[in-house]
């Protein structure tokens, strides 16, 4: 019978290599939390209907995207869904929206357009008051982004209240740029 030196140490040497292969195989692979971050209001411009009496607004918004994988992702749809004290005043529906590289982070602004008008009408009463300095109205937004990668699917719910002043023509914020928006890696 056959009997190599050293067959113990040639089998326990392609077990330790077998072991550190598949932990470096699960460590690159292994899907790491997405993280989307609402980034806010960029612009809202308001126009308003004098004979329909409403309230037309346009809402830029943003959103943060952080990939943490070693694998490309992709955003396959952002649904947008205003409401104004429990009315849907507005929708956004975008498909097959960006791709982002492995182990980097993207931003993404759309826009909303929304109606206050009919059962609502008072709104535009509110808005074109003169003797009102401040024309603040509170709308709630929210926001579903579904993600995947390589083959597993993921959806992120963010929902936000939003501040807007219905009796200015343009509200313009600066954006920030993806170093100052508080992105944190997760691993």
């Amino acid at each position: 019978r056959l009997q190599p030196q050293r067959t113990k140490q040639y089998v326990g040497l392609s077990v330790i290599v077998c072991l550190l292969v598949s932990a470096l195989v699960a460590f690159f692979l292994f899907p790491r939390p997405v993280l989307v971050e609402d980034g806010g209001i960029r612009s809202v411009i308001v126009l308003f209907d004098h004979h329909k009496s409403r309230v037309l607004i346009n809402l830029t918004s943003s959103l943060n995207f952080h990939n943490g994988n070693f694998f490309t992702l992709l955003v396959e749809n952002v649904n947008s869904q205003v409401l104004y004290m429990k009315t849907v005043i507005g929708t956004r529906q975008l498909g097959n929206v960006l791709t982002i590289q492995p182990l980097s982070q993207r931003q993404m602004n759309f826009t909303v357009s929304m109606e206050i008008s009919g059962s609502l009408s008072y709104v535009y009463a509110f808005c074109t008051m003169p003797s009102i300095k401040v024309h603040n109205i509170v709308v709630f937004m929210q926001t579903s982004v579904k993600t995947s990668y390589m083959v597993r699917s993921a959806q992120n719910t963010l929902e936000a209240y939003r501040y807007i002043d219905c009796g200015a023509n343009s509200t313009v914020h600066p954006p920030p740029s993806l170093a100052n928006a508080k992105i944190q890696h997760r691993t």
